[in-house]
């Protein structure tokens, strides 16, 4: 590796180990630099949907190892309505989703990018240098005294929704848009290896209040289960709701099936995710925003591990071509590619998301739509974004059922 290499990739998760991983493998020179070291924990779900999947098996990633979980479908309960769906049939993405820790993950992908060429550090902090609004170098500091400075000709950002180095450079969230805020811990189970991911969309307190909120349960085939529960930021005071009270209220109607003890086995973390790409700008002269870092995630169910490795490939091929053409205007593009792939699924999540922030329409779409089940098998092929490439076609008048079935009195609606 050259002293300067032509392309520094910022963060060593989802978003960053895709980026470089594709772009070694066009054949750039590329160092990817992780702050901390693997394994690290992360405050996610640890669930891989079949998007996910997807773009783990194009980069060749070894799904048959014993602590990866199959998952087969969602079930889902809301009031005593309960459904189990399998994943649907796709003629791109598989039919099928896993569970695997991402303390476990993350260092799996990256040395996916190292056998394809790139160089990775751990333990690396990378911070911005600035002149005049422009990016002109990265600081490194490896700790102990050790740092140097690289001019790298492009830098892919995937520091995390925090994104610290990001907004060295000027990015912000867009604050009409949602975002979501999850905690979640591990818990001991002896039923650890259902096949199905379980969300529970109606959670109440003891008094039988309803907390504005969801919750999850994904099965890790290791004897533990990850267990969690979040909101968005457009439920009404959620500024004074402490998700812990709702992982609490969760905790006390988890079905009897987990069988589980009081306490988890370590303790509860938790985070803050920008979502439906609400941060930018996306690119500058020469840099990039992926993952996380750009606000990649599903605001219908807060998945973002599958955007950011969809991201960091995008991205890594707007880069590679830049660097072969000469032409830094092809980093431009990449958000136009944004906007032609996300910008309509987004939209209506958003205007979703508004949508559920009124308890009382959660409440009907939950336990009236429930009890639908061929309603509610498309509704879980558009919110895991699953629809079939001859589907897109008919995307628009879907989105458009669906803005009309939120469409209701009491609805904040979110600027589309």
């Amino acid at each position: 590796m050259s002293a300067s290499p032509q392309v520094l990739v910022v963060g060593g998760g989802p978003g960053g180990a895709s980026a470089a991983y594709w772009l070694a493998r066009s054949g750039v020179d590329v160092l990817l630099v992780e702050k901390k070291r693997y394994p690290r924990e992360k405050a996610c779900g640890d669930g891989l949907t079949p998007r996910a999947v997807r773009q783990l098996v194009d980069m060749g990633f070894d799904f048959d190892q014993p602590d990866v979980h199959r998952i087969v479908g969602l079930r889902s309960y809301a009031g005593d309505v309960m459904l189990e769906m399998p994943w649907p049939e796709h003629s791109v993405f598989p039919n099928w989703g896993a569970t695997l820790r991402r303390a476990d993950l993350d260092g799996r992908v990256a040395s996916l990018a190292e056998e394809q060429g790139a160089t990775v550090l751990q333990g690396v902090e990378a911070t911005a240098v600035v002149e005049n609004g422009e990016l002109i170098g990265v600081q490194l500091n490896q700790g102990s005294d050790e740092m140097r400075t690289v001019t790298p000709e492009y830098v892919v950002i995937a520091d995390g929704s925090l994104s610290r180095f990001g907004r060295a450079l000027g990015t912000h969230r867009r604050r009409d848009y949602p975002f979501g805020l999850a905690v979640r811990a591990y818990w001991e189970s002896p039923n650890s290896t259902d096949g199905f991911i379980e969300s529970q969309l109606d959670i109440r307190d003891r008094e039988g209040r309803a907390m504005p909120g969801y919750g999850w349960v994904f099965p890790m085939g290791d004897g533990t289960i990850n267990v969690g529960a979040g909101l968005v930021s457009t439920f009404k005071g959620w500024k004074d709701i402490n998700t812990s009270r709702i992982l609490d209220a969760y905790l006390a109607e988890l079905p009897e099936h987990w069988q589980i003890e009081a306490d988890p086995i370590a303790k509860p973390i938790g985070g803050k995710l920008p979502m439906a790409l609400s941060v930018g700008p996306k690119t500058g002269r020469n840099w990039m925003l992926v993952g996380d870092a750009a606000g990649a995630v599903n605001p219908f169910n807060g998945e973002g591990i599958d955007y950011a490795y969809e991201t960091g490939r995008m991205a890594a091929g707007f880069v590679a071509e830049a660097l072969a053409t000469g032409d830094p205007s092809a980093l431009s593009r990449y958000e136009d590619a944004l906007v032609d792939e996300y910008a309509a699924y987004h939209r209506v999540a958003r205007i979703f998301v508004s949508a559920i922030g009124n308890p009382t329409v959660m409440r009907t779409l939950t336990t009236v739509g429930m009890r639908s089940r061929p309603l509610m098998e498309w509704v879980l092929k558009v919110m895991a974004n699953l629809l079939e490439p001859e589907e897109r076609g008919i995307s628009e008048k879907i989105y458009r059922t669906i803005e009309q079935a939120v469409d209701l009195p009491g609805v904040r609606r979110i600027k589309a």
